[in-house]
């Protein structure tokens, strides 16, 4: 299982400080400008931190904003020190690099930062002297310049500004630079002119570019250890001059096969020669090509043996030669990579989950286009078998979908992995941790794509978690989100059946603070928004149903929200509904549900004082939709009308009389046994119906509901009715003279239930009594009559139980009997 491990104290107060930038680290300056404190002065270490952290939080949390002028911080090397930072895509503009172009910076990563102009160039010569590390991995518009239209053609009029390639910048002076990637440059930037100052490159990236004379590479033969070559379109020529690099030990002349035709074809032969003049090499990559002839054994000879990395027993025959096995040889999307035999101890491929995951690993970071592929093949294997390496694929994944968040196919093949990766047979292996981030790049795609793939499946993925318990941590982000889904405009069916499911879920179980700040968001509103397009549709399928449930949920002792509900025509789509779809059971319970919560409001009740509301009402009580359901729903919304008394009565039809004997009908025609359809969270509605006499049939109705859920369902609801003082408030009805006989024998009935007692043999368990001591408690057994009833109230007696508890014991067991015990 994955370690719930807290985050270090380093992460938790660099993630403080970068959110509350303006009251740790600095000040703002006209309200707008930040400036350091002048009493600090960090370390590199810190530094270095507070940036590639930054970055990290602007691209992927949801809830942090970048400030303009976050870079001017560390403007001062007196202060501050950076030496190693990574920043990536469009958060990062000229004036950014321009305020710590004072810093002596010896590794900067630009990735995809699409913004940087060529005025980043003459910044860039500022680190010059000091910098060992330079990646302007697809920073496309790095070598543009903006030039004065003026002097333009026609069509560059259009725009304000013309962009200019600048081909007279060169890496001159950057004399200790040993890294350089320049992937994904744009076309027509002179490379070879460009690389010509540098004389000791270790490491060179050209993915992406094309050049016909690759001659320019020798210069670096004595010292260039990883060369990268990734979708260049290769020749013998190029060949002939990587084969010369004999110091190389990572090679990578791998290719994305569906981006375009390659002529060049990979032979036996120049596998070989890779074979015999790179020596060194520790890490090859030829991923994506098409291999001319047969470079494998026999099919009879690669299935004799057990499976081995030695070159000497390759099923790749000029793998043979090798003097050791590689520590990493890619792949994927070869035919190759299906052998039995592969000197390697990690490949990449896509034979098996191993090989899959070793794909998604190498290449997220630049290479999207083969990763959302990779991630396909992980979600078939997640889909059709079980995937045994759950963990690093889920952070893989995860990783993924931060690093490339807009870009649509990785958006939409990760978040159908997650589904499959984050379902109940793989929960017990993941840690709390583990899943607050699945749900946090989650959430990331549902807000960064709109498209209809990615919003299902981020949906689907969410419905794999306990709601609201594993969403609570996000749950006003999650909220917002689901509800720009159910925007009434969208025409996918299927989405908007997800997103009421889950917003019914997240307002079913939260207390009313969070049901309020929902409700105040536009969740009731867009509820009654969604059913009056159903209603005009004429369609009652799951959307509408759960709109219902869902309105159900947040009204729960929560006024706002009722008043809302009232307050935006709701119960006119309530008659409409009724009227629409009169055999819908379901519906009519959800509906009614509702109402008895919009009931429960004092304040409220006059709007449903109408004859028209009050006869539907009165109508649904004779109702055996649902079981007892919808009669049982209307019968609690009457009784709570019913408790403000004859003179809050204020219709003429029908008349309060005939209502109740209807009341009084309905619940007696209810099986106390019913198994229900409903979920209380709190009796305080039912039991203020208790201790009243202004309206019997409302504390009958209250004592009924008490009664059937404390019988059906003694461990939930016993200990409810007990915690919120229902014990004693049934007590005291039972002495009121108002109260009719029946309810006061279910107010007993409800007392016995509570304390232990079955129906079936009247077991009264006497532990359950309050002040009766431990020791006592076992000596008293259970009571199976009446005449054990006393004779055990006695041995309490004898046993020196306290007197008020052996009372009220015999007040429950003999409520109504005359007491002939002479010891009493």
């Amino acid at each position: 299982m994955a370690s719930d491990t807290p985050e270090s104290l380093m992460a938790l107060c660099t993630d403080f400080c970068l959110r509350n930038l303006d009251g740790t680290l600095g000040y703002l300056l006209d309200k707008e400008t930040l400036r350091l404190h002048p009493d600090i002065f960090l370390p590199s270490e810190i530094c270095d931190r507070l940036v590639n952290e930054y970055v990290e939080l602007v691209n992927a949390a949801c809830n942090f904003e970048p400030h303009d002028s976050f870079f001017s911080l560390f403007s001062d090397p007196r202060s501050t020190r950076l030496t190693r930072i990574h920043l990536r895509e469009d958060l990062v503009q000229d004036q950014d690099l321009e305020a710590i172009r004072k810093q002596d910076l010896v590794e900067l990563y630009l990735t995809n930062c699409e913004k940087l102009s060529a005025k980043s160039l003459q910044t860039l010569r500022s680190f010059s002297h000091t910098l060992v590390s330079l990646s302007l991995f697809g920073c496309a518009n790095i070598f543009y310049e903006e030039e004065n239209p003026g002097g333009c053609e026609d069509e560059c009029l259009v725009n304000p500004t013309c962009q200019v390639l600048v081909k007279d910048f060169t890496f001159e002076g950057f004399s200790r630079l040993r890294f350089l990637n320049l992937g994904r440059m744009i076309d027509g930037v002179p490379v070879e002119s460009l690389l010509r100052p540098l004389h000791s490159l270790a490491t060179l990236d050209l993915s992406g570019i094309q050049t016909s004379d690759a001659a320019f590479l020798t210069q670096w033969k004595d010292s260039l250890v990883s060369l990268v070559l990734y979708n260049m379109d290769l020749s013998d020529d190029h060949i002939r001059v990587i084969v010369q690099l004999h110091k190389l030990r990572h090679l990578d002349i791998s290719r994305d096969r569906l981006s375009s035709y390659y002529k060049f074809k990979l032979t036996r032969k120049v596998l070989s020669l890779f074979v015999q003049k790179l020596g060194n090499l520790m890490s090859l990559d030829i991923s994506g090509h098409m291999i001319l002839e047969n470079c494998s054994i026999s099919k009879m000879d690669e299935e004799a043996g057990q499976t081995s990395i030695e070159p000497s027993k390759s099923s790749i025959t000029p793998f043979r030669a090798l003097k050791r096995p590689l520590q990493f040889l890619g792949l994927f999307e070869t035919s190759l990579c299906r052998l039995t035999h592969i000197p390697a101890y990690k490949v990449s491929g896509d034979k098996n989950e191993e090989q899959v995951l070793n794909a998604i690993e190498a290449y997220t970071e630049h290479r999207p286009e083969i990763t959302s592929r990779a991630i396909n093949l992980l979600f078939d294997i997640a889909r059709i078998e079980r995937c045994n390496q759950l963990l690093r694929a889920l952070k893989l994944v995860i990783t993924a979908l931060k690093c490339h968040k807009y870009d649509k196919n990785i958006q939409v093949t990760g978040s159908a992995a997650l589904f499959y990766l984050t379902n109940s047979e793989y929960r017990s292996e993941q840690s709390v941790k583990l899943r607050r981030q699945v749900i946090q790049v989650v959430l990331n795609g549902m807000e960064s794509y709109q498209e209809v793939t990615v919003q299902r499946n981020c949906c689907l993925t969410l419905c794999n978690f306990s709601i609201p318990e594993e969403l609570e941590f996000q749950y006003r982000r999650v909220n917002e989100l689901l509800l720009s889904i159910l925007n009434p405009t969208r025409q996918d069916e299927s989405i908007q059946r997800i997103a009421v499911h889950l917003c019914n879920a997240l307002v079913c179980q939260v207390d009313n603070d969070h049901k309020e700040a929902v409700g105040k968001m536009g969740f009731v509103v867009t509820m009654l928004k969604l059913i009056q397009k159903k209603l005009l549709d004429k369609i009652c399928d799951q959307v509408m149903e759960f709109s219902w449930s869902a309105l159900w949920n947040i009204t729960d002792e929560t006024p706002d929200n009722c008043e809302m509900f009232l307050n935006f025509n709701g119960m006119k789509l309530f008659l409409d509904c009724l009227k629409e779809f009169p055999e819908k059971q379901e519906l009519h319970r959800n509906m009614l549900g509702l109402l008895g919560n919009v009931a429960e409001v004092k304040e409220l009740r006059p709007q449903l004082m109408t004859s028209q509301f009050i006869s539907v009402f009165s109508n649904l009580l004779e109702s055996k939709a649902d079981g007892i359901e919808v009669s049982y729903n209307a019968c609690g919304v009457l009784s709570h009308i019913m408790f403000d008394g004859p003179e809050a009565w204020g219709i003429c039809e029908p008349q309060r009389e005939e209502v109740e004997e209807r009341m009084w009908a309905a619940i007696q025609s209810w099986d106390i046994n019913s198994r229900r359809n409903i979920n209380y969270r709190s009796f305080e509605p039912i039991l203020r119906l208790l201790p009243q006499g202004i309206s019997p049939v409302s504390q009958h109705w209250a004592t009924w509901a008490l009664y059937n859920l404390v019988s059906v369902y003694p461990d939930k609801y016993c200990p409810l009715l007990i915690k919120e003082g229902g014990m004693p408030l049934l007590r005291d009805m039972i002495k009121m003279a108002t109260a009719r006989q029946e309810t006061k024998e279910m107010a007993r009935n409800s007392i016995l239930s509570s304390l232990g007692v079955s129906k079936s043999a009247q077991n009264f368990s006497f532990l359950l009594a309050k002040d009766i001591p431990t020791k006592e408690r076992t000596q008293c057994g259970k009571i199976q009559s009446s005449d054990q009833a006393g004779q055990r109230a006695n041995e309490c007696l004898n046993a020196k139980v306290p007197f008020r508890a052996v009372r009220r014991f015999i007040a429950v067991w003999f409520p109504l009997q005359t007491l002939k015990y002479h010891r009493f």
